[in-house]
């Protein structure tokens, strides 16, 4: 079969039906047509602010789509979470161009899920196969420095590394759902210091505040006004900028709200803080969080645990909570490996960058299985 790669600058120049057909199937929200186009129509992620979309649908000879990947030209490495920036220090320094680069993910999103995005009439491997060639193709005819895939699947990583990207590993921390049925069948599992621990922190957090979940039909305008407060707040604090408009949360709204779990704080009705949340087929992922107060723990309440509920009220096997933060270890979100791969143009970058990733993946691998073991909360035997 012939097929044919076409180059798009936004995903609405593709449409949300054949995007959808392609994505849909995977469960996952953050590869969705309406979060994607959230991010662009909103002027989060667009050529001003350094996310040119560069995005690739695959087509057959009757010019039916049979795959799709999320591709960004960028003119820098932020709201990544794979951290590149001494690469391209180094590559600078030596006379070279790193930006702009090829970037397939998601923006602004450390969760882990499909890059190469295929229709279920076509064959998955055969779509990777051709995307991956045309997203090689296409940084070869732009002339950029370099391709990086950030948080792919396993199997799309280890295909990568068959096909002769550099692979790199780091971790993230991932709290698994073992058919609990209440947070407290949750906290058996756990030693007791640690279940004392977490009950106390829950009843500091929560004392004089009322926490609830919304979604769906639940989420307004005047939720998301208090969140994007809130986000602005912690954003300016953490990154310097935060990357998100606040025409950005108004369109998931609009659009995905039976995929949101916004969970706020309230005292004497007004709200506090907020925690993002988005709902997956079979997982609930953290997102962004904010509060206006001080309150001892409620970081953790409202992050953690009300997620942890959550996802047992729904059957989640888990809870992605994103990229840094050992302390989650502590309240039961293990380490997990997320991964990322790499074409580099030029073999001078390669070559060192190929030496750095064979002694960093083992590393990190090993400090997964360390904290495991050494810092895990649950009694033995549990996990």
């Amino acid at each position: 079969m012939n097929f044919q790669i076409h180059v798009h600058s936004t995903v609405a120049d593709i449409g949300r039906d054949p995007w959808d057909a392609c994505a849909a199937p995977s469960g996952d929200p953050f590869v969705a047509f309406d979060f994607l186009d959230a991010c662009e129509a909103s002027g989060s992620a667009v050529p001003q602010q350094g996310w040119a979309g560069r995005h690739l649908s695959l087509r057959d000879d009757t010019g039916k789509i049979l795959g799709v990947m999320p591709l960004w030209l960028k003119g820098h490495s932020q709201g990544e979470y794979v951290f590149d920036h001494s690469w391209a220090d180094a590559y600078e320094r030596a006379g070279g161009r790193y930006y702009p680069k090829l970037l397939a993910a998601v923006p602004f999103t450390p969760v882990a899920g499909p890059r190469f995005l295929a229709h279920p009439d076509a064959d998955a491997a055969t779509v990777r196969q051709a995307l991956l060639q045309g997203a090689i193709a296409l940084t070869e005819r732009l002339g950029v420095s370099s391709l990086h895939v950030n948080f792919p699947t396993r199997d799309d990583w280890e295909a990568m590394g068959e096909a002769g990207l550099l692979q790199r590993q780091d971790m993230q921390y991932v709290w698994r759902n073992e058919g609990y049925r209440t947070f407290d069948d949750f906290l058996a599992a756990l030693s007791s210091s640690r279940r004392k621990t977490i009950r106390r922190e829950r009843r500091e957090a929560r004392a004089g505040l009322d926490i609830r979940v919304l979604t769906g039909a639940g989420l307004t305008e005047a939720h998301w006004d208090a969140f994007f407060g809130f986000y602005m707040d912690t954003g300016a604090r953490k990154w310097g900028r935060p990357y998100l408009t606040r025409d950005f949360f108004t369109r998931l709204g609009a659009t995905m709200a039976d995929r949101i779990a916004l969970v706020m704080a309230f005292r004497d009705g007004e709200a506090i803080a907020g925690a993002l949340n988005l709902i997956g087929r079979d997982a609930l992922y953290g997102r962004q969080w904010g509060a206006l107060e001080e309150v001892p723990f409620l970081h953790f309440e409202l992050c953690y645990y009300q997620a942890i509920e959550f996802a047992i009220s729904r059957g989640l096997s888990r809870v992605e909570a994103g990229a840094q933060g050992e302390h989650k270890i502590a309240r039961g979100y293990l380490p997990a490996p997320v991964y990322s791969a790499h074409f580099i143009a030029d073999p001078a970058l390669r070559a060192p960058v190929a030496r750095y990733l064979e002694g960093e993946r083992p590393a990190v691998q090993a400090g997964i299985e360390g904290m495991t073991v050494e810092r895990s909360p649950y009694r033995k035997g549990d996990r």
